[in-house]
């Protein structure tokens, strides 16, 4: 399909007016292309060379609007950091429509109703990070929304100092979050919090939509999906670092890229948002923190749900639902086919053998996928071998409960853990460099974003330890 032939649908625009405000796009200066993304291109239709069409600028622009398209931005509240904000809603990001069921929105378009006295804009240096790790996610197999492309520009903005512009065309299934239900809970309009469950039920569970117990169901598929996400989280080392109720997606998309941080040395308390003075989104919490946004979310679907059922559900989370979607995920990175309930206490003292070991976090996971018994290669990585040493004589001891032989189960492991991943000095460096007008980087890094598992030789030095000074820093909430 070519730009000219896409025909956009608005559904969300059935709803009433308080669900949103229209708003064009404001174009960016002397725009220009970063980089296309054709596997998003592919997800609706696209034609995988359009980002050479003459109107692929101009759509990101926001000066070229498809066939159907209404601009508009969505109205949320939200808990920021445990305290209740009733004025959120898409500061910087205008929806222009879906297509073949996903919704493309501008993030960095300019003002809207929701700015809250700023620009409305968005930093180059945040739109690479989010445009390359919300593909790089996709394809480590984590639930997350998805880019379309990105453009920088000419156009000045004031953050910490004087910055250039950009725009992502962001994608999502669905931009509905847990603050959605709450701005109209705060508000007592019960009615418009059932229309937007039932809007929620018709595009991201519509096998609910006969059901006469569907709002329950909806809330018991959000906390597995939750949980699952969460657990994918923790497994490969992603922190989120602003996991506030208006950043949870009711699909458990990993969605709002802020100061994210893949783990370097593995720290079970790194906190990567370095105005997170209290650690309430450290890497150890992102588990605690997703129960309790969703008790946040129940309390907000009180009106229509009763709330002895969701408790009985929200009990069940953390008692059952995320350690075992956290097991899954750690005996799929192990290697460990048979579920015996001694995996429980492996994993456990696995997490403090790595905070004890000073090791890298993906290094580790990557060498043990090759693991036969010889642990050299793991020793060498370790500032603390005697901390690896000791956790390999009980793995050594559970692998002798496995059916698989030594190779399925490597060859299992590599396809689990990645060798490459996008860490916070890469993409630093993709973003100096575009900051003097050079894009290469950020395709290279798009490139190993789609390949984690594969052995990329012209790419080998990204897979080693992180260099020093760059280990697990600190990063800005400012973009």
């Amino acid at each position: 399909m070519k730009l000219n032939d896409m025909i956009l649908q608005t559904p969300y625009l059935s709803l009433e007016s308080d669900f949103y405000s229209f708003h064009d796009p404001q174009p960016l200066q002397d725009p220009c292309l970063i980089s296309f993304n054709d596997a998003a291109a592919k997800l609706i239709g696209l034609d995988t060379d359009a980002g050479d069409d003459p109107s692929f600028v101009p759509l990101l622009n926001g000066t070229f609007l498809p066939k159907g398209s209404r601009p508009f931005s969505m109205c949320y509240a939200g808990h920021q950091f445990g305290h209740y904000n009733p004025w959120l809603g898409d500061g910087r990001a205008c929806n222009l429509g879906s297509l073949n069921g996903w919704n493309l929105q501008l993030k960095g378009s300019g003002e809207t109703l929701y700015s809250r006295m700023a620009d409305g804009r968005a930093a180059l240096r945040s739109s690479i990070r989010e445009y390359l790790m919300s593909e790089a996610m996709h394809h480590l197999g984590i639930p997350t929304t998805r880019a379309l492309g990105i453009i920088g520009s000419k156009t000045k903005i004031l953050r910490d100092t004087m910055e250039e512009a950009a725009i992502v065309m962001r994608m999502a299934t669905s931009w509905i979050r847990f603050g959605s239900f709450e701005n109209f809970y705060y508000t007592k309009q019960y009615t418009k919090l059932e229309a937007l469950a039932e809007y929620v039920i018709a595009e991201s569970f519509p096998h609910l939509k006969d059901d006469e117990d569907r709002f329950f169901k909806i809330f018991c598929e959000i906390l597995h999906r939750t949980a699952t996400t969460t657990a994918k989280w923790q497994a490969v080392g992603f922190c989120h670092g602003v996991m506030n109720t208006d950043n949870m997606s009711i699909e458990g998309l990993t969605i709002d890229y802020g100061p994210f941080s893949m783990l370097d040395d593995f720290n079970f308390n790194y906190v990567c948002n370095h105005k997170d003075r209290v650690g309430r989104y450290s890497y150890d919490q992102q588990p605690n923190i997703s129960y309790w946004n969703l008790t946040k979310l129940s309390k907000a679907l009180s009106p229509i749900i009763p709330k002895e059922r969701m408790q009985k559900k929200l009990d069940e989370y953390g008692a059952s639902l995320y350690p075992n979607a956290y097991l899954k995920e750690m005996r799929k990175k192990l290697g460990l086919q048979e579920v015996l309930e001694e995996d429980f206490e492996l994993i456990k003292e696995l997490v403090g053998a790595l905070q004890d070991a000073y090791v890298d976090h993906t290094q580790f996971y990557r060498i043990l996928s090759h693991y036969n018994g010889n642990k050299a290669d793991l020793y060498d990585i370790a500032m603390n071998p005697v901390a690896i040493d000791n956790w390999l004589k009980v793995y050594d001891k559970r692998l002798e409960k496995e059916k698989r032989s030594s190779a399925q189960r490597n060859k299992a492991m590599l396809k689990t853990n990645p060798k490459y991943i996008l860490k916070n000095y890469m993409l630093q460096k993709a973003i100096e460099l575009a900051q003097k007008g050079d894009f290469s980087m950020v395709q290279a890094l798009l490139d190993i974003a789609k390949n984690p598992y594969n052995e990329l030789p012209e790419f080998e030095h990204f897979a080693q330890e992180t260099p020093q000074e760059y280990k697990n820093i600190g990063l800005s909430c400012s973009s």
